[in-house]
This record gives C-alpha cells, sequence and structure tokens, in this order.
C-alpha cells in the first residue's frame, strides 16, 4: 500500500494556499483579522480525519484497530462527513467574524477541492463508470472507455475557484454570499459527476442538502444586506 491519499492532500493544500495567496494580495481578505490560512488547514485537516473515519467506518473497517488504514490507503473519504467537519471547524475558529472568514475562505475552499480530484493523478483513481465519448480514458490493461470523473470534478472545482475569487474582486457581494455559493457549486459539482463514478462514494441526500443550505445562505445574506441597505435609504 501507499501513502496516496497524503499525495492527493499534497495537491489540494497547494491549490488552496494559491488561491488564498491571490486573493490576499488583492484584498480579498481585507475586513478579516483571522490567519485564514491557519483556518483553512486546521478545518481541512479535521474534514480530511473525520471523513476518513467515516469512510472506514462504511467500510466496516475499525479505526481503533486499524490505525495505519487512516492514512495508508487507496480508499477514500467520505465527502458529506469531511465537509460537514471542515465547515464546523472553520465556523467556529472564527465565530466572532464568521462570514469574512468563511467568505474569505470560499474561493480557496473550492480550489483545494479541485487539487483534491486533481490528485486522483497521484492515486490512480481518475476515472468512473464506461463511455464512448471522445476523451474517454481506459485502464491499464483494459479496453474499455471510462469517464474521467475525477478530472471533470477537479476541472469545475477549479474554474468555480477562479470565477469566484474574481467576482469578489469585482463585485464586492454582501457578506455570506460567497460562503453560501460556494457550498451550492461544491454540492452541485459532486451531486453531478456522482453518478459517473463506479460507485457512489456517498448519500445523494449529502450534497443535496448542500445545494439547498448554500442557496438559502446566499439569498438569505443578499436579502439581509439589501434591507440594510433599504433602512438606511429610509
Amino acid at each position: 500500500m501507499e501513502f496516496t491519499l497524503l499525495g492527493a492532500a499534497f495537491v489540494a493544500v497547494i491549490a488552496l494556499y494559491a488561491v488564498l495567496y491571490w486573493e490576499a494580495r488583492r484584498g480579498n481578505a481585507a475586513g478579516c483579522t483571522h490567519d485564514l490560512w491557519e483556518v483553512a488547514i486546521a478545518a481541512a485537516a479535521a474534514g480530511l480525519f473525520i471523513g476518513r473515519l467515516a469512510a472506514m467506518i462504511a467500510d466496516g473497517v475499525n479505526p481503533m484497530t486499524n490505525p495505519a488504514d487512516i492514512i495508508i490507503v487507496r480508499g477514500g473519504v467520505a465527502t458529506g462527513p469531511a465537509a460537514a467537519a471542515a465547515i464546523a471547524v472553520a465556523a467556529w475558529l472564527g465565530r466572532r467574524e464568521l462570514w469574512p472568514v468563511l467568505d474569505g475562505l470560499a474561493a480557496g475552499a473550492l480550489a483545494g477541492l479541485g487539487g483534491w480530484h486533481l490528485g486522483c493523478i497521484v492515486r490512480d483513481s481518475c476515472l468512473g463508470t464506461p463511455t464512448d465519448l471522445p476523451w474517454a480514458m481506459t485502464l491499464q490493461g483494459s479496453t474499455v472507455g471510462r469517464h474521467p470523473v475525477e478530472l471533470y470534478a477537479a476541472f469545475a472545482f477549479l474554474v468555480g475557484a477562479a470565477v469566484l475569487a474574481q467576482w469578489r474582486q469585482r463585485g464586492k457581494p454582501p457578506p455570506g454570499v460567497a460562503a453560501g455559493l460556494a457550498l451550492t457549486a461544491a454540492a452541485a459539482i459532486r451531486l453531478l459527476t456522482e453518478p459517473m463514478r463506479p460507485a457512489l462514494a456517498g448519500p445523494i441526500w449529502w450534497y443535496t442538502l448542500g445545494v439547498v443550505l448554500g442557496i438559502v445562505a446566499a439569498t438569505q445574506c443578499w436579502r439581509r444586506e439589501v434591507s440594510r441597505i433599504d433602512a438606511q435609504s429610509a
């Protein structure tokens, strides 16, 4: 076995840092006194750990008797529990300025998820269900074309991160909107790519719930800001 999960995590961390660095140089973290890098690393570590434990338990592996399997794996991470744990830790660490922290992490989080999926190259696990599309890829020793589903997800996450970072710089959305849209995008990307995986990596309801919560959060934060502006101008 190999430390392939750590390889994918390394790619994710590089992508996360790159976007946080890019945004910091352009003032996207203005108004936030927290060190977003420290918050992001703590949240990512917690998410990775909890998600891995959840995946092990779902596979019938006891983490207490098989602690090495937490990192020496070719299996994956349960994305629902991982995301919930990461968001909870980030929210708790940034609780005194919740929306500035979550907004500041939004684009970086999408980039980190893109890097995580791109890490499939390290883990040799990019391919999904069979397809006849021209860009299909094949497993070694096989002639069956398959969707490079993890590369689809990586591309979508990285594009989403770039768009959100640019929009935050130019549009200055109301507090909380960027975080809500990032959650919506992340859940929607997983929801769209999940059917192309060989087996469902997690319940679809996790991603559906994420889309709904993200839309509700972004909408409510936008409406709150509009109401505040209306009240000031009245």
